[in-house]
């Protein structure tokens, strides 16, 4: 298919500046296995839930990954962190400007000294920490790596805002945004509805963020990213599975994380794993029944997923309906709870 099919107008007045206050607030658009769909309100998911279902999340941390340097001659530079390498010395990373950071040179941030290493495809270097405590550099200098349709500077309360209450390990480099919209409350609720929650990890990456630049969506090739399994979330989904309950995902993160399981060994393995699966029209599910995830930008990897969950003419009617409806899109935008047939 066309790069072009996956495009749809989006007005820039529907992009979500800032996260809605409480998360549970966030508005929350419900298509159905039978075609119809439903406005909400994400407080109310509990009672969208049946009681069987097994709920996956993806408990990763986003990490303070944007980080600022200043090169020999005084010149500004900005990395941003995507994955750790063998040790937490040596990343992958986005480099601006991408022309002066070659291979052997090297800058400052927050006193440390980096070094490039190698120079890899557009853009992206594998970058060296010398002598420093890495964890406690990005903690003291790094910034919340805001996407760049948030048109401000990362703030205080974005350390909170863009990290979803269930976090616990992990270095993403972005929030895995449908999780943003749980409270305390909406868990408990949840559990007290007898709903069982399962917790695997994938850490954000470039490959849930990096755009389609080819005009046939087959050409595109995903950025491999990691992902955990443990050994109780691994016997909670087989166990869903082989009594036929229905597993919903929260995030698109979470849908790669199982269907690559899937399609590797037809059920849940525990362990560690690199993936950089494209799921996209005609695809076969083999795990996921329905899902939580949020609006998504037009022609991205992450609309053409949901595109083939639901059908891409009907997540292009959906999305011109929540447009319409004064829905948020994007990272601090609402939510779609989506039940496939």
């Amino acid at each position: 298919m066309e790069l072009k099919d996956f495009f749809f107008r989006l007005p820039e007045s529907s992009i979500a500046q800032e996260p809605r206050k409480p998360r549970d607030s966030a508005l929350l658009y419900v298509m159905k296995a039978d075609g119809t769909s439903i406005h909400s309100v994400f407080r109310k998911l509990p009672s969208l839930l049946e009681e069987s279902d097994l709920l996956v999340v993806n408990d990763t941390r986003t990490i303070k990954a944007r980080l600022f340097g200043k090169r020999p001659t005084g010149g500004k530079c900005e990395l941003l962190l995507l994955r750790p390498l063998e040790t937490l010395d040596r990343w992958e990373a986005m480099a601006r400007p991408a022309k002066r950071l070659k291979t052997g040179s090297s800058f400052t941030i927050g006193g440390a000294r980096v070094r490039i290493t190698k120079e890899l495809e557009e853009g992206l270097r594998e970058v060296e920490f010398d002598g420093c405590d890495v964890e406690q550099l990005i903690e003291r200098s790094g910034h919340v790596p805001l996407p760049p349709y948030i048109r401000r500077k990362d703030e205080k309360g974005d350390r909170r805002d863009y990290q979803t209450v269930y976090a616990r390990q992990g270095y993403s480099v972005a929030a895995p945004t449908a999780g943003l919209h749980f409270t305390g409350r909406v868990l408990r609720d949840l559990e007290k509805k007898g709903l069982e929650i399962a917790k695997i990890r994938l850490d954000v990456g470039l490959g849930t963020f990096r755009p389609i630049v080819a005009e046939n969506i087959d050409d595109h090739r995903m950025h491999s990213e990691r992902y955990f399994v443990p050994e109780k979330a691994s016997e909670q989904i087989n166990r869903a599975l082989k009594s036929g309950r229905r597993i919903v995902a929260v995030g698109t993160t979470v849908v790669r994380t199982l269907e690559d399981q899937g399609s590797r060994f037809g059920g849940m393995k525990p362990g560690t794993y690199e993936s950089s699966i494209f799921i996209k029209p005609g695809y076969r599910f083999t795990t996921v029944s329905a899902m939580i995830t949020n609006f998504h930008l037009p022609g991205s990897t992450l609309f053409v997923l949901v595109s083939a969950f639901m059908g891409r003419e009907r997540m292009l009617a959906a999305y011109r309906d929540a447009i319409d409806s004064g829905f948020r899109f994007y990272s601090y935008g609402d939510a779609m709870l989506l039940f496939r047939k």
